[in-house]
C-alpha cells in the first residue's frame, strides 16, 4: 500500500486550477509587454528578463504559502504585522530615495520594497482579529482596532511619501469590516469623517502630490511637464482602436512620447490598450474579472470565518490596485503609482501578488469536501 502524501502536498494537489492558469496568462502577458515596452531602451530591454525571475520567486512563494497553509499564517499574524512595521521604519531610516520617495531597501544589491508586504501583514491581522468570533462586529471597539491595525502601517507608508499604496489600505479595511458584519452607520461615520479631513490631508501632501491632483482636473495646466504623462496615456490607450497596432508597433510608446521610465511600470495598460486595441484591453479586464471571482469564491467556500475575511482582504487589495491602475491611465482618477497585478514591472509587487494569490489558493485548497 502506498503510505499517505504529506499534508502539503495534499494541499498544493488541490488548488483553484483555473485561478492558476489565469495568473500565469496575466504574468506571461507582462512579460511580453514590458519587454515591448523597454525594447527602445537598453536600459530597460532586460526588465523582460529581470521579471521572468521575479516570476519564478513570486510562484514560490506561492507555492510555500499554500503548503504551509493559511491558519499557520494567521497564527503567526502579529508577529509578521510587528515585523512589517519595523522593517517599514527600517525604510524611512535606511532605505533608498527614488524620485522623491524613500520606499525602498537594499538587501545585498536587491531593492525590495517592503510597503508590498506590509500591507499583506495587515490583512492577515485584521482577519485575525475580525475573525475570533462568529458575532458580528458591531461595536465601536473593533471599528477603532481595525483602524488602529490599519493605521500603522498606513501612516508610515505615508511618510515615505507613498500616497497611493497607503491609500489601498483604506478600501481593504472597509470592505473587511463590513464582510465582518459592521454596522453601516458605523461604517458611514468612518466616511464622513474622512471626508472632514480631507482638507487637512491636502495640507499634508507634498507639492508634486498636490501638482498631480491639479493635473487630474486640468492636464493642459502643463501639458509638457506635468501633464505630460496622463495626455500621452490617454493618447495611446485611444489611437489604439478596435484592434490595436500590433505588438511591438505601438507608435506613442516606441517613439518615446509615453515615457520610457513609466511604461513598463505604471504605464503598462497603456502600451497594451495602444498595441491590441479595444479587444486586448477588454481581455485584460476578462482576466482580472475571473482572478477576483475565484477571491470571491474562495470567501464563500471559505472553512471558517478568518478565512472568509482574509480572503475579502486579499481580493479588495488586488481590485483595487486594478481599478485604480486602470482608471489612471484613462484619466478618471489622478495619477497614484499603484502598479497592475501580474503585470506592471517590479519584484516587489510581483512576489507580494503571488504571496497573496497562495492565500486565496490556501483557502481553496482547505475548503470542505463535498458531502
Amino acid at each position: 500500500m502506498r503510505p499517505d502524501r504529506p499534508t502539503a502536498f495534499r494541499m498544493l494537489g488541490r488548488v483553484d486550477p483555473t485561478m492558476l492558469v489565469t495568473a500565469a496568462a496575466l504574468t506571461a502577458g507582462g512579460i511580453a509587454f514590458i519587454y515591448s515596452a523597454g525594447r527602445q531602451s537598453a536600459a530597460l530591454s532586460v526588465l523582460w528578463q529581470k521579471q521572468l525571475g521575479w516570476a519564478g520567486v513570486a510562484a514560490g512563494g506561492m507555492v510555500a504559502v499554500v503548503a504551509t497553509g493559511y491558519r499557520r499564517l494567521l497564527a503567526a499574524a502579529p508577529a509578521l504585522y510587528l515585523l512589517s512595521a519595523a522593517v517599514l521604519v527600517m525604510t524611512l531610516a535606511f532605505g533608498v530615495t527614488i524620485n522623491g520617495a524613500r520606499c525602498w531597501l537594499n538587501f545585498f544589491g536587491v531593492q525590495l520594497q517592503p510597503s508590498e508586504f506590509a500591507k499583506l501583514a495587515a490583512i492577515l491581522l485584521l482577519a485575525r482579529e475580525l475573525g475570533r468570533t462568529d458575532k458580528p462586529a458591531e461595536h465601536w471597539g473593533e471599528l477603532f482596532r481595525a483602524a488602529l491595525i490599519a493605521g500603522v502601517p498606513f501612516g508610515l507608508i505615508l511618510l515615505q511619501p507613498d500616497l497611493g499604496t497607503a491609500m489601498v489600505l483604506l478600501p481593504v479595511t472597509m470592505a473587511m469590516l463590513f464582510a465582518a458584519g459592521m454596522r453601516l452607520r458605523h461604517l458611514a461615520a468612518l466616511v464622513l469623517l474622512g471626508l472632514l479631513l480631507l482638507p487637512v490631508a491636502w495640507l499634508l501632501l507634498d507639492g508634486y502630490q498636490k501638482e498631480r491632483v491639479r493635473v487630474f482636473l486640468d492636464p493642459w495646466r502643463d501639458p509638457l511637464g506635468s501633464g505630460w504623462n496622463k495626455i500621452q496615456s490617454e493618447l495611446a490607450v485611444g489611437s489604439g482602436g478596435l484592434w490595436g497596432k500590433g505588438w511591438l508597433a505601438g507608435t506613442q510608446n516606441m517613439l518615446g512620447y509615453l515615457p520610457r521610465p513609466v511604461a513598463p511600470t505604471d504605464f503598462i495598460f497603456s502600451v497594451i490598450a495602444e498595441e491590441t486595441g479595444f479587444v486586448g484591453a477588454t481581455a485584460l479586464i476578462a482576466l482580472y474579472a475571473l482572478l477576483l471571482f475565484g477571491g470571491l469564491r474562495a470567501a464563500l467556500r471559505a472553512p471558517d470565518r478568518p478565512g472568509m475575511l482574509l480572503a475579502v482582504g486579499v481580493s479588495t487589495l488586488l481590485f483595487s490596485h486594478v481599478f485604480v491602475n486602470l482608471a489612471m491611465t484613462i484619466g478618471l482618477l489622478p495619477i497614484t503609482g499603484l502598479p497592475l497585478p501580474l503585470v506592471s514591472y517590479g519584484g516587489s509587487f510581483l512576489i507580494a501578488t503571488g504571496v497573496a494569490l497562495g492565500m486565496l489558493q490556501s483557502l481553496h485548497a482547505h475548503r470542505p469536501d463535498p458531502a
